[in-house]
C-alpha cells in the first residue's frame, strides 16, 4: 500500500507512530505531511529508516497514494482542527484515511460523508472489538513462551523494542510474533486490540486473548507493552497488559537521560534499580515473571556517552542491556530466548 503520513510539527521526535511506519511497515511512503520541517527528506532526520520527501500539506504529495494514515497519537488522543484539510483533501482524492485517535473519525460527520461520497474507508484503529471480555486467567496455558516489554514510563520505546525483538528472533530462525496492544503496533502488524481505549474490566481480558488466539502457533509471542506502573495516567493500562499476558520475561525500557515523567514533569521518575521489584512484585500474584534484560534509547547521546549509559543500566537492573537500534538485540535475545 502507498501512503503518506500526517505528523504536523511533530516529526521526527513526537511522531512516533508515523516513525514506527516508517522503520518496520511494508507501507510504500510517499511523503511526510509536516509544515515545519516541509522541504527536507526524512533521512535529513532519521537516517535508519525509509526514506521519503517531507511536505507541508496533502496537496503537495504528487505521487498517487492509497491512504492518509495519522502518524501522531497526542496525548488524549484528540484531533486537532489544522488537521482537517489534509483529511478533507484526502477524501477527496479518493484515498483511505487511517487514524489511532481516541477522536474516531468514522463519528466525524464531514469526514463520514466525503468517504461514502469518494468510496473510501475510514480506519479508526483505536476502536475496540465490541465482544471483549474479563480475564480468565489462562495466558499461562499456551505453548509460545510470552516476553512483554515494559517501560520506565510512557514514550521510551517499548513498541521498537517489541518489533526488533521479533523481527531478529525470526531472521535466527525461531517461530516468533508480535502482539499489538497500541495503534502503532496495529498499524505495523495488520491486527491486535488498541488497550489503552479498552473498558478497564477489559484490559487484561483482551490480551489474554491475543494471547490464546497466537500462543499455540508460535514459539515466542512478544508483547508490546503501553505505559508505566508509575505513571499518573497510564498505569491502569500497564497494568492490565502485565496480568493479562502472564508473561514468563520481561524487557524494561528506558529512554536515557529522563529524569520526569513525560508530559508531567512535576513526577519525578523513580530510581532505576527500583522498577524490576515493581514490576515483579505487581505480577507476582498473577504469573510469577522477571525482569530479564532492558532496552535503552540513547538517542539523544553521542556513541562513547551512549555505551556509558547502556553500561549503567544494566548495572542499575542487574541484567543485559543494550540500545536496540544503535546495537541491536542479539545480546538480549540470548537471555529471552
Amino acid at each position: 500500500m502507498r501512503v503518506a503520513l500526517l505528523a504536523h510539527e511533530r516529526f521526527p521526535d513526537d511522531a512516533k507512530t508515523a516513525l514506527g511506519i516508517l522503520r518496520y511497515a511494508e507501507h510504500d511512503v510517499a511523503a511526510v505531511l509536516d509544515r515545519d520541517t516541509a522541504g527536507t527528506r526524512v533521512n535529513e532526520h532519521v537516517p535508519d529508516v525509509q526514506d521519503a520527501p517531507i511536505v507541508s500539506d496533502i496537496d503537495a504529495v504528487d505521487a498517487p497514494i492509497d491512504a492518509l494514515i495519522v502518524g501522531v497519537a497526542p496525548i488524549g488522543g484528540g484531533f486537532e482542527p489544522s488537521w482537517r484539510p489534509d483529511v478533507v483533501g484526502a477524501l477527496e482524492r479518493g484515498c483511505d484515511v487511517i487514524a489511532g485517535l481516541h477522536y474516531f473519525l468514522a463519528e466525524d460527520e464531514e469526514f463520514a460523508r466525503l468517504a461514502d461520497e469518494n468510496d473510501c474507508e475510514l480506519r479508526d484503529v483505536r476502536k475496540p472489538p465490541e465482544d471483549l471480555t474479563v480475564s480468565e486467567g489462562r495466558a499461562g496455558e499456551v505453548d509460545a513462551e510470552v516476553i512483554l516489554t515494559v517501560g520506565t514510563d510512557c514514550n521510551t520505546g517499548k513498541m521498537t523494542t517489541t518489533m526488533e525483538l521479533a523481527r531478529a528472533a525470526a531472521e535466527a530462525g525461531h517461530d516468533a510474533a508480535v502482539v499489538p496492544t497500541g495503534q502503532t503496533g496495529i498499524m505495523i502488524e495488520g491486527w491486535g486490540v488498541p488497550i489503552d481505549r479498552t473498558i478497564s474490566d477489559f484490559t487484561a481480558g483482551a490480551v489474554e486473548r491475543m494471547i490464546l488466539e497466537a500462543g499455540d502457533d508460535h514459539d515466542y509471542l512478544f508483547v508490546e507493552g503501553q505505559g508505566s506502573i508509575v505513571h499518573p495516567a497510564y498505569s491502569a493500562v500497564t497494568c492490565g497488559i502485565l496480568h493479562g499476558a502472564m508473561a514468563d520475561r520481561l524487557v524494561l525500557c528506558h529512554e536515557a537521560g529522563r529524569e520526569a515523567i513525560h508530559g508531567y514533569e512535576d513526577f519525578p521518575l523513580p530510581p532505576i534499580e527500583t522498577y524490576v521489584d515493581r514490576y515483579e512484585n505487581l505480577a507476582a500474584p498473577v504469573h510469577e515473571t522477571e525482569v530479564a534484560a532492558g532496552a535503552l534509547n540513547t538517542s539523544a547521546y553521542d556513541e562513547p556517552a551512549a555505551l556509558d549509559a547502556v553500561d549503567e543500566f544494566a548495572d542499575a537492573i542487574d541484567a543485559p542491556a543494550a540500545d536496540p537500534i544503535r546495537q541491536g538485540v542479539d545480546d538480549l535475545l540470548e537471555v529471552l530466548l
